[in-house]
């Protein structure tokens, strides 16, 4: 049995470089999962470092997207907390210092070399075939002259002097130690020219300072994991658990999944973002459930989960760190399984947007009777405006010719639809069998199959081929709205008829 893991301090601490996806949203979500799990923390930091690439309006879709899904953060740039700030543009000067400490204990150097001669260097490097690193220059310099050589203004950036000889050896969670050889680590740049640190040095500081005792990130800084462990193990610090997720593949299972896709993905109804998902008609609690289990499982049978279930069940013990194709199809059996769980009053909820989004005038009260005749059929939410519109609208528009019955003339489902309009005249729409009773015992006066009649009626009410149950339709509809639908629907097929007779 999995051991209870005492309070943990976990962060899901994203760059706000571009739109919010499915693999962000997984990491953020374990991490939630594990602070709620163990009665612990869960902190949002805001990794802006890279001011080149920062995008503004990400970090609002971010957070946004993170709330959408249900995690709220215990700490934050926008809620504050006890070790802030939690926007790595504002620690800056924290940074600046810890790098300085770095030099002091001979752990780091500043480097002169310009993008020109690193560029050469690389060039020659790789016509060579060897490592593309930095050889090591301005590591040999003394550290008096690199210092008047900062002090009088000259271009530089601080780089990690990386150990040469010997291994290091790295614990990951998951895929328990690892080796490598010091000789192949680079002398990473650790602060820019510019004066900003990058997240090799700032995230190892940041989660010392953060108290972080877990770690929950994409198995892609594996690389660079052995560096971070050199730079924390400069400083003297505890490490923390790191925990390297696998990565998602794209649905085919050939290659890792990019942003690049996504606009061939909408195509189909999908997408990789998390803001789109919800356009789509997804429900929050199937992306949950669904990009948990990528990644993760509580044992080999079990797949509906609610965020408490996951809270309950969730553990490190059962990540998988193999990579993850995506399924959409999976996806959207989840989101049906989700969609049958909620209250008819909460669908109800949920569907009117889509369907006011199309310009439709949504009675409530009509649209409580609608919700459970359709909830068995939905896939998404958006399914409704296509499923259900019809209840909303004041004209139905189809083609006339859907109301010609299978195997059946324009006259001969004329003559069916007028019987029917007769019989509906003196029926008690509030009695569900007796209703459908009797159209079935006109089916069978008419010589005509119960299917055939019912596909004109259903045309003829719903102005739709496929419909929620059609009894129950009209029983929501009433009586005089079924029978003015099905007077039209007459006057449209007396047109085809008419157009079918022979000219004398």
């Amino acid at each position: 049995m999995t051991q209870k893991l005492p309070p943990v301090r976990v962060r899901f601490a994203p760059s706000p470089t571009g739109r919010t996806h499915l693999g962000s949203g997984r990491t953020a979500l374990y991490n939630y999962l594990l602070a709620r799990q163990t009665g612990g923390q869960f902190l949002l930091r805001i990794e802006d470092t890279d001011q080149k690439r920062y995008v503004p309006e990400a970090e609002q879709e971010l957070m946004e997207s993170l709330r959408w899904l249900g995690l709220e953060w215990d700490e934050g740039p926008d809620v504050g907390g006890p070790y802030g700030p939690y926007r790595q543009s504002d620690r800056k000067e924290i940074y600046m210092q810890y790098a300085q400490r770095l030099i002091e204990k001979d752990k780091a150097y500043y480097c002169f070399c310009s993008p020109e001669r690193l560029a050469r260097l690389r060039e020659q490097q790789m016509q060579s075939k060897q490592p593309t690193m930095y050889d090591g220059l301005c590591r040999k310099l003394l550290p008096e002259d690199a210092l008047r050589r900062v002090k009088q203004g000259e271009p530089h950036v601080i780089r990690f002097k990386t150990p040469k000889e010997g291994t290091i050896t790295v614990r990951d969670y998951l895929r328990g130690e690892i080796t490598v050889e010091n000789r192949t680590i680079d002398d990473y740049i650790i602060v820019k020219s510019d004066g900003w640190a990058l997240y090799h040095l700032a995230a190892m500081v940041d989660d010392q300072l953060m108290h972080i005792t877990h770690v929950l990130r994409s198995s892609e800084w594996l690389s660079t994991f052995p560096l971070h462990a050199h730079i924390i193990r400069a400083f003297g610090w505890r490490e923390p658990v790191f925990v390297h997720l696998s990565v998602f593949l794209k649905p085919s299972g050939k290659g890792k999944m990019s942003k690049r896709e996504s606009a061939a993905l909408l195509q189909d109804g999908y997408s990789i973002f998390i803001k789109d998902l919800e356009k789509l008609g997804y429900l929050p609690e199937a992306v949950v459930n669904w990009i948990a289990l990528m990644g993760w499982s509580y044992d080999d049978k079990s797949e509906f989960f609610t965020m408490q279930d996951l809270i309950e069940k969730f553990s490190l013990d059962h990540l998988n760190p193999s990579p993850a194709a995506i399924n959409f199809t999976k996806f959207d059996h989840f989101n049906g399984l989700h969609i049958r769980h909620l209250t008819i009053e909460d669908l109800a909820t949920r569907i009117k947007p889509f369907l006011i989004n199309v310009g439709l005038k949504v009675d409530d009260q009509k649209l409580i009777q609608i919700t459970p005749i359709i909830q068995e059929r939905l896939v998404t939410l958006d399914d409704a405006v296509e499923m259900a519109g019809f209840f909303f609208r004041d004209q139905l528009e189809y083609d006339a010719s859907l109301l010609i019955g299978k195997n059946m003339s324009a006259d001969e489902s004329l003559k069916a639809l007028a019987e029917c309009q007769q019989l509906i005249a003196n029926l008690d729409f509030r009695k569900k069998e007796d209703l459908e009773m009797s159209l079935r015992a006109l089916a069978e006066q008419l010589g005509v199959k119960a299917g055939q009649l019912f596909g004109i009626l259903r045309i003829a009410v719903t102005g739709q081929s496929v419909s929620p149950p059609l009894i129950e339709s009209m029983m929501i509809l009433g009586k005089v709205r079924v029978m003015e639908s099905i007077e039209t629907a007459i006057q449209r097929l007396r047109l085809l008829v008419k157009d079918d007779q022979p000219n004398l």
